[in-house]
């Protein structure tokens, strides 16, 4: 069954139908989150509420623009709101106070690839910790432009439609995003 076919199956009740559409889309939603938001709890905390949203909208879906605009709009919406919070009040401290003194909390996360050499890791790990700060210092919607592009692939037109702005304001945007990341890793080219 195609995607349109799914749609007004899933439209209808069909719940097989529901469910192959949230198989379809589920780790690109569940991906967006966590890059958006940097936390797998937040993350998966969107990823129910985003479901749970096309559930129970998914009857006022009437083909204006392609689902995976209308889904990636909700997932964005939901994740700005989730940033706007973050900045309201205190966001998590991303260093960790042990008996060693400060420990970065990406550093307690294991790493899968083989630690060769350790002048490049270092490297690695402050270029990241720069990139982790710039990233926070970002404007809710400068970030997600940013992400959506450079980490999802997305094109512009596709940024803007999920924004619900044009094309242009999203280009500023990213614009300004880049500016921002490009002063601050300077140092680092």
């Amino acid at each position: 069954m195609d995607e349109s076919a799914l749609i007004r199956a899933a439209q209808r009740g069909d719940e097989r139908a529901f469910e192959e559409l949230v198989r379809q889309y589920d780790q690109s939603v569940l991906r967006m989150a966590l890059n958006l938001l940097r936390s797998p709890e937040d993350a998966n905390d969107i990823y129910q509420e985003t479901f749970l949203r096309v559930y129970r909208n998914l009857h006022k879906f009437r083909y204006d623009c392609s689902f995976h605009t209308w889904l990636y709009r909700i997932v964005t919406n939901l994740c700005l709101d989730v940033l706007r919070k973050r900045k309201v009040r205190k966001e998590e401290a991303s260093t960790i106070a042990t008996g060693d003194g400060e420990l970065d909390r990406m550093d307690s996360v294991p790493e899968a690839r083989a630690h060769g050499d350790p002048q490049r890791e270092l490297f690695s790990r402050q270029l990241n910790g720069r990139i982790r700060d710039v990233l926070s210092g970002l404007t809710p919607r400068e970030r997600v432009v940013f992400e959506m592009r450079h980490y999802e692939g997305m094109r512009l037109k596709a940024i803007g439609e999920v924004l619900g702005t044009t094309e242009e304001a999203a280009k500023n945007c990213l614009f300004r995003a880049t500016q921002k990341m490009r002063a601050a890793l300077g140092d680092f080219t």
